[in-house]
């Protein structure tokens, strides 16, 4: 599993964004698909999971309503829709790739260290 993460920019509050992780690697089916971001001095966090049949989606209190995670098994990819952004989503957002339970069971737990696959970030800044 290679991931790529994509779509990041600039844009001001309210508008839109749309993050796209790719596995060069033609893994990703396989596996759940997470994102997490990281604001400067701040821990990582996650965003929203899905299953690996794309079935399954769970979401933190701050996505919620605002963010869609889905995913497109036939072209390998997952993408996250972000709406009504704020500038607290300012971030560095990543695309990771486990086992759909390690996944939530790292966010419960907060050790998100130990996932198989992450990619490399990309970054979303949210201007008021």
């Amino acid at each position: 599993v290679q991931l790529q993460a994509s779509g990041g920019g600039s844009v001001q509050a309210g508008g839109s964004l749309r993050l796209s992780c790719e596995d060069s690697g033609f893994r990703m089916a396989s596996y759940g698909i997470g994102w997490f971001r990281q604001a400067p001095g701040k821990e990582r966090e996650e965003i929203a999971c899905i299953s690996n049949d794309g079935t399954g989606a769970y979401y933190s209190d701050s996505a919620k309503g605002r963010f869609t995670i889905s995913r497109d098994v036939a072209k390998n990819m997952v993408y996250l829709q972000m709406d009504d952004l704020r500038p607290e989503d300012t971030a560095v957002y990543y695309c990771v790739a486990d086992e759909l339970s390690a996944i939530r069971i790292a966010t419960m737990t907060g050790d998100i260290g130990g996932l198989a696959y992450w990619g490399q970030g990309t970054l979303v800044t949210v201007s008021s």
